[in-house]
């Protein structure tokens, strides 16, 4: 570009005085209806007063920059500075005609404005400089992209500035530099720089667009090493992507896990539990958005004992009005739960419509953390999957450190015996329902935060919740642990290669072979049909 040789050449060949104001002569033909003399002129300015320049030119950029009779203007809302002094001026002129540029002009006035933030005192001025520069800079901002590289002491920026001279080395004349710019491209994981030097490797009509062999030949290595690393992190993100799944899973599958484990009970309604958890935690978004809006960003903490009490009453009311009756009979409980869960959606469309609500991610889980500029890993699924490890440490501690634990364990291996010796199997059901409904209504909280919230959101986690369970292992905590992250990982790698519908075939093809092979599960248990 224009802009940056003429600026290349004020920083190499002089050094101009800082100045307590600019040159009026200097700003005036930024003014002109020529572009090629305003692209002159930022060249020259930036030349003879980098420091002063930058607010001009950045006032140009944003279109804040205007002319009244022969001075420049700087205008800032109902503030008017005069651009050769920065004073503010008033009272202010009546009339200023704001100076307009086109994108070639705006492109070079990018490049410049980019160029003298490299050597600003502020770490993120020169940061965000760096990284406009990256794959934008060519061959005439070598020297000043040395200068910059030499002054620099960041790590960080070092790397991106390092980058932005590899790339700018491919405009070189000389082979051996774009050989060694090459090379060095070939160690970035960015992929905007193999679709930089996707060109070296391909012919236009007979010409190669790079003419050295060794050159084209690096390029290509360079590529194949950039694909590698591509791969290895999608692989990556597809390997967080199923942990996210799987503890998704997790969550919706512990309280199956209880509830089918100690009472047998094959419980349809299991997905509309995780419908009460989200909707609450909806309805917790809505109490805090009209009576405490300036803790908005909390709702969630609020919500998750909320949610965890709203479908363990909604569980030990179904146990104790219908199921506790149909004990042995899991033909009838299935169709009774199955016909609850159509009554739990049809009082959802009721209460709050046919219609998806809004649960909006609390500010703390925007955004994400940036492992390689090809994998953003959200804070949303990483503070879903911590959640999903504390809940399971609080459900072993339950089950293995209290009473009721004890008490359920005793239940889920003979239920006969455990009656004998005083246990009230008739409350643990209660108890172990209620529980694990609960743990369903938390599963709710955390899927709200990534999904639709509606009335039949239920509906396609219950099919994957008793596929965990069986395939774990009936009332193993253990197994369900592995066979949803199992699952979860398995399942996006196979969406990844095969695309989602055929990888739902297979991933259900494999757990009836291996159902049939190891009916028990991955973890057998003693359960409590099974004499002695």
């Amino acid at each position: 570009m224009r802009t940056i040789g003429l600026l290349l050449c004020g920083w190499l060949l002089s050094a101009a005085s800082v100045q307590a104001a600019i040159d009026p002569s200097l700003l005036k033909p930024l003014a002109s209806e020529d572009s090629d003399t305003k692209i002159m002129a930022i060249a020259a300015l930036a030349q003879a007063a980098p420091e002063e320049a930058l607010p001009v030119l950045k006032a140009l950029a944003d279109n804040a920059l205007a002319v009244s009779g022969e001075r420049l203007l700087i205008v800032d809302g109902e503030r008017v500075f005069d651009a050769a002094s920065n004073t503010e001026i008033k009272p202010a002129p009546a009339a200023h005609e704001t100076i307009g540029i086109n994108n070639r002009v705006r492109r070079e006035l990018s490049g410049a404005l980019a160029a003298l933030r490299l050597f600003s005192a502020d770490r993120e001025v020169r940061w965000q400089a760096a990284q406009e520069l990256t794959l934008s800079a060519d061959a005439k901002m070598l020297p000043l992209l040395d200068k910059a590289l030499a002054a620099e002491t960041d790590s960080e920026i070092r790397a991106r500035l390092q980058l932005a001279h590899a790339q700018a080395s491919l405009g070189s004349t000389d082979a051996g530099v774009r050989h060694v710019a090459v090379r060095a491209l070939g160690e970035s994981s960015d992929p905007n720089v193999r679709q930089l030097l996707m060109p070296l490797t391909e012919k236009r009509g007979d010409a190669w667009v790079e003419p050295d062999s060794a050159v084209r030949a690096a390029a290509g290595t360079s590529i194949r090493a950039i694909e590698q690393r591509l791969a290895w992190a999608d692989n990556l993100g597809r390997a967080f992507t199923g942990l996210s799944l799987g503890s998704i899973l997790l969550l919706a599958a512990l309280g199956l896990a209880i509830t089918y484990g100690v009472m047998g009970v094959i419980n349809m309604a299991h997905g509309e539990l995780l419908m009460v958890g989200a909707y609450s935690a909806w309805a917790m978004q809505s109490v805090f958005r009209a009576y405490l809006p300036s803790a908005l960003d909390w709702y969630l903490l609020a919500a998750i004992p909320v949610g965890f009490l709203a479908a363990a009453l909604v569980g030990v009311l179904m146990e104790r009005i219908v199921i506790r009756h149909l004990y042995g009979r899991p033909l009838e409980t299935l169709l009774a739960t199955w016909g609850i869960s159509l009554f739990l959606m049809q009082v959802a469309r009721t209460l709050f419509g046919a219609q998806n609500v809004e649960v909006a991610n609390p500010v703390w889980m925007a955004g994400g953390i940036e492992v390689l500029p090809n994998l953003m890993l959200p804070w949303n699924r990483i503070i879903i999957v911590a959640f999903s490890i504390a809940v399971l440490a609080a459900m072993w501690a339950i089950l293995n450190l209290s009473r009721l634990g004890m008490f359920v364990r005793a239940v889920t291996q003979n239920r006969a015996m455990a009656g004998c010796v005083g246990v009230p199997t008739g409350r643990v059901d209660t108890l172990a329902f209620g529980l694990g409904a609960g743990i369903a209504g938390l599963g709710g909280v955390a899927l709200s935060q990534i999904a639709n919230v509606g009335p039949d959101m239920g509906q396609g986690y219950i099919v994957d919740s008793f596929m965990v369970v069986v395939l774990g292992g009936v009332g193993q905590l253990a197994g369900a642990v592995w066979a949803a992250l199992g699952l979860g990982v398995f399942t996006k790698f196979l969406e990844g290669w095969t695309g989602a519908v055929v990888a739902k075939i297979v991933v259900l093809v494999f757990i009836i072979i291996f159902i049939q092979k190891r009916p028990q599960g991955l973890f057998a248990l003693k359960g409590r049909f099974v004499e002695s």
